[in-house]
C-alpha cells in the first residue's frame, strides 16, 4: 500500500461515497493501524439520487457509507454541501455548456468540493491526512510528493485529478494506487462488506440518463435557442434545437447527411447559436490553449516534451507543454489529435507521473493531412 504512513499513530479522515473503493479504502486505513474517521458528503437530494441508479454521495449510498462504517467500527460523519455542490459544480456544468463548451464535473468535484473543502473538514477534525478510493497513486520524490497513475490502468483515475495542487497532495492518500479493481472487491468480501458486488457510479451523478441538454434547460432556460448549422465555408445548411444538445466531435444527432460524407461538430459558438460541422479529418488539431494551468512541478520557462491527455477515455499522445501569460499553458502535438472541446481538461505526463492540468480554452486546427 503506497499510503507512506509513519510508525505512529495518525488519524486520517476516509471520504466515504457509500462504494466499494471507499469502502475498502477506509478498510485498508483500519489495517495500517491508523484511527479512521469516515466522512460523507452530501450532494444533492436524497429523494432524486435514491430515484436514480449508479449515483454517489445520496441517497443509499449514504447509508451504505453508514453501515461499512458501523462494521469497521470506526467514527462517521455526514456533512450536508448539497448547497455547496451546486454553486460550485451543478451551476458551473450548466454555464459552461451554455457558454458552446463540454464541461468535466467530475474534475471540478475534485477540485472544488472533495480536495478542497472535504480536504478542510478533514484538517478541522484534526486529521494527519486525507485519503480517498481514487485509483492514483501518491509517490514520494525528490522534490516532494508526486501523483502518479494507478497501477491498473483500466481503473486510472489521474485524468481527473490533474488539477490537485501540490499543497493539497502532501495532505491526501490514495490506498488503492496499487491494487487491481478485482482484488479490492475481493477484500471487500473478505472483510464481509455488503458492498463488495455494488456497481460503479455511472455517468455524472447529478445528470439523470445522462440528458446534459434538460439540465442546463431546468437551470438556464433561455439560454441555448435554437440556430443555425453552417459548412466551414459559412453555409447554412441546417438548424439545430440549442448547442446545449451538441459536443465537438458529435457526429449523431445532426440530422444531416453530407451528400454520404459524415459530418461532425468541429465548432460551437454559442453567441451567435451556430454550429459548424466538417468532415472528420478538419477535427484533428495540433496546438492547444489551456487556461489556468494547475503545475504539479515548476513551470518550464522553455517548455517540456510531455504526453497529453485531452479527454478520460483517450491514450496520452506526445506533446510539447509550453507556459505562457495569464497562468495558461500550449500544448503542441505534432501528429495531431482529434476532438478537443473546449471546457474538457487536459492532464499532462511524463511516464506515469502527472505534471498538472489546464482548461481547454481553444485550438487551432490542422490543415487536413493526406
Amino acid at each position: 500500500m503506497n499510503m507512506a504512513l509513519p510508525n505512529k499513530k495518525m488519524r486520517i479522515a476516509v471520504a466515504m461515497s457509500g462504494g466499494v473503493d471507499s469502502s475498502v479504502a477506509a478498510a485498508l486505513v483500519v489495517r495500517a493501524g491508523a484511527e479512521a474517521v469516515g466522512v460523507t458528503l452530501q450532494l444533492y437530494d436524497h429523494g432524486a439520487a435514491l430515484r436514480k441508479n449508479g449515483a454517489c454521495c445520496a441517497g443509499q449510498d449514504i447509508h451504505d457509507a453508514r453501515r461499512v462504517a458501523e462494521r469497521l467500527g470506526i467514527a462517521h460523519y455526514v456533512l450536508d454541501y448539497e448547497e455547496r455542490f451546486r454553486k460550485a459544480v451543478i451551476e458551473d456544468f450548466a454555464a459552461s455548456y451554455a457558454r458552446g463548451e463540454t464541461p468535466i464535473p467530475c474534475v471540478r468535484c475534485n477540485e472544488r468540493v472533495k480536495f478542497s473543502d472535504l480536504l478542510s473538514v478533514a484538517q478541522d477534525l484534526g486529521a494527519d491526512a486525507l485519503a480517498t478510493g481514487h485509483y492514483v497513486r501518491r509517490m514520494n520524490g525528490a522534490q516532494g510528493p508526486e501523483l502518479h497513475a494507478a497501477v491498473d490502468e483500466s481503473r486510472d483515475q489521474s485524468y481527473f485529478l490533474c488539477r490537485t495542487t501540490r499543497e493539497q497532495l502532501s495532505f491526501l492518500r490514495f490506498p488503492l494506487g496499487e491494487i487491481q479493481k478485482s482484488d479490492v472487491r475481493a477484500m471487500a468480501a473478505e472483510l464481509g462488506l455488503r458492498v463488495a458486488e455494488k456497481p460503479d457510479s455511472q455517468d455524472i451523478c447529478f445528470v439523470p440518463n445522462g440528458d446534459y441538454a434538460s439540465v442546463v434547460q431546468r437551470l438556464l432556460p433561455d439560454a441555448a435557442p435554437p440556430g443555425e448549422i453552417i459548412d466551414e465555408a459559412g453555409n447554412v445548411i441546417g438548424t439545430h434545437p440549442g448547442v446545449t444538445h451538441f459536443t465537438v466531435g458529435q457526429r449523431k444527432g445532426l440530422g444531416l447527411s453530407g451528400g454520404g460524407v459524415p459530418l461532425f461538430v468541429l465548432h460551437i459558438d454559442a453567441a451567435r447559436a451556430r454550429i459548424t460541422v466538417g468532415p472528420r479529418e478538419s477535427l484533428r488539431v495540433r496546438t492547444i490553449m489551456l487556461r489556468e494551468m494547475n503545475w504539479l512541478i515548476p513551470p518550464p520557462e522553455g517548455g517540456l516534451e510531455c504526453w497529453a491527455k485531452v479527454r478520460s477515455s483517450r491514450a496520452p499522445i506526445a506533446a510539447r507543454v509550453t507556459p505562457v501569460k495569464e497562468g495558461g499553458a500550449q500544448v503542441d502535438i505534432p501528429s495531431g489529435e482529434e476532438a478537443t472541446a473546449p471546457g474538457q481538461a487536459c492532464a499532462l505526463y511524463s511516464g506515469s507521473r502527472v505534471l498538472g492540468g489546464g482548461w481547454i480554452a481553444r485550438w487551432n486546427p490542422m490543415q487536413a493531412a493526406a
